[in-house]
């Protein structure tokens, strides 16, 4: 994980984070949720994850209207199948979603953290 190539990277999308990721990172931040560990940022091979919990193998993606290419969404799926590869989850969420339902998205991120 956080391979060293994507390190200045990571930083830059920490630093640049959208204010969906921020809101969203406040209520994943310092075991917040459920107690389980997240990390924001975090490199997995090739790919740059939003929030990783490796207790629980779990990304969670935010997706702004970026995603909403054919292009974004193929290279999305391929994220995706390689995550499940090594066994990782992934939960997405749209960044309008977080602001309307964030209760809803925090469940279904503690749900899905703490099934096996």
């Amino acid at each position: 994980m956080n391979p060293s190539w994507s390190k200045d990277r990571r930083r830059e999308l920490r630093v640049n984070e959208t204010l969906a990721e921020g809101f969203l990172w406040s209520h994943l931040r310092d075991r917040r949720c459920g107690g389980i560990k997240f990390r924001r940022q975090v490199g997995i091979g090739p790919y740059i994850a939003d929030f990783y919990a490796s207790e629980s193998k779990l990304v969670v993606e935010l997706d702004g209207p970026i995603h909403d290419t054919f292009e974004a969404r193929a290279y999305d799926l391929e994220r995706e199948r390689y995550f499940k590869e090594l066994g990782i989850r992934t939960l997405r969420f749209k960044n309008e979603d977080i602001s309307v339902s964030m209760e809803e998205i925090v469940k279904k991120i503690l749900a899905l953290a703490v099934a096996p």
